[in-house]
């Protein structure tokens, strides 16, 4: 028997954009020493390893995201509980979109999504801290 997959992935992020709103990759390089601003980078270890990230960002595995999030997990991590504006990220921005869909279902707020992802800011020549 096949699955019928009703909902794409690309379904999914359009939902998701409609809900979050999104920070220009100009108006976010304006926020990189902004301490009521977080980054937060939820693409993979090796991704982080191969290209480098956002300085000063939080890396936050999308799998871990809910988990992180939660102050009864025994997961979670105290930057999720901090009165600051969280900007998400991913190496486009689809990923990121569904982070603060899910984030902002949680109650975090306020969330962004970064334009375009980690790839628009190199385009854009974002500043890039190496991850050892």
């Amino acid at each position: 028997m096949f699955q019928e997959i009703t909902k794409s992935a690309k379904m999914l992020v359009d939902e998701a954009n409609k809900l979050v709103d999104t920070i220009s990759i100009k108006k976010a390089q304006t926020k990189l020493n902004d301490n009521n601003y977080i980054f937060i980078d939820v693409r993979d270890y090796r991704e982080l390893k191969r290209e480098g990230k956002i300085p000063g960002s939080f890396s936050c595995p999308r799998g871990m995201l809910e988990f992180w999030i939660d102050p009864d997990s025994p997961y979670h991590k105290d930057i999720f509980n901090l009165d600051k504006t969280y900007i998400f990220y991913c190496a486009s921005g689809w990923r990121s979109a569904l982070a603060g869909k899910i984030s902002i279902e949680m109650g975090l707020k306020p969330v962004l999504n970064l334009e375009g992802g980690f790839s628009l800011w190199k385009k854009h020549n974002g500043t890039i801290e190496k991850v050892e």
